[in-house]
């Protein structure tokens, strides 16, 4: 091949390679494990992640490595937000003395406690709230750094193949 030929093809080929690691570092897969986010999702469940620049949203749903073990990941629901004040009582969940809808669960939420929210702190419960563990009521808030991989789409079992949140 010519010299004028190849740059072009390392070129083109450079691109495809940059392109593809851009890909593999924004997205992940995810095997999910327990029922803690159940019903949206369950054991069972295979997802991807999107690592984008989008703020943190109260009901992302999102993928965190556990705090003391780096290679155990946690997948749990934003309810609250810098700034906030969170308060569990008589089952509810409160943001700021007001109660929260919560369309995601059907499950109440104890024990009863107070979180005041740092500027980049979150907080994070599981769907199922009486089988959810490693949320933020046992790890405590946590950092907005820590909470950029978001779930958005189920891939398998096909029958339940599409967007999440």
């Amino acid at each position: 091949m010519p010299k004028t030929r190849r740059l072009p093809a390392m070129l083109a080929a450079g691109v495809a390679g940059l392109a593809a690691g851009s890909i593999y570092n924004r997205f992940g897969r995810f095997a999910i494990s327990d029922a803690s986010m159940t019903p949206a999702l369950r054991s069972g469940d295979y997802v991807v992640t999107d690592r984008s620049d989008r703020p943190a949203r109260r009901g992302d749903i999102v993928v965190l490595e556990y705090p003391s073990h780096s290679s155990f990941f946690l997948v749990k629901r934003i309810v609250g937000l810098p700034g906030e004040r969170l308060t569990i009582r008589s089952g509810r969940l409160l943001v700021d003395g007001i109660t929260l809808d919560e369309p995601w669960t059907i499950d109440e939420t104890g024990p009863d406690g107070e979180w005041e929210l740092g500027p980049e702190r979150a907080f994070v419960l599981g769907d199922a709230r009486w089988m959810s563990s490693g949320d933020s009521r046992e790890i405590g808030p946590v950092p907005l750094e820590r909470l950029t991989m978001r779930v958005v789409f189920r891939y398998w079992p096909f029958k339940r193949f599409g967007r999440v949140g």
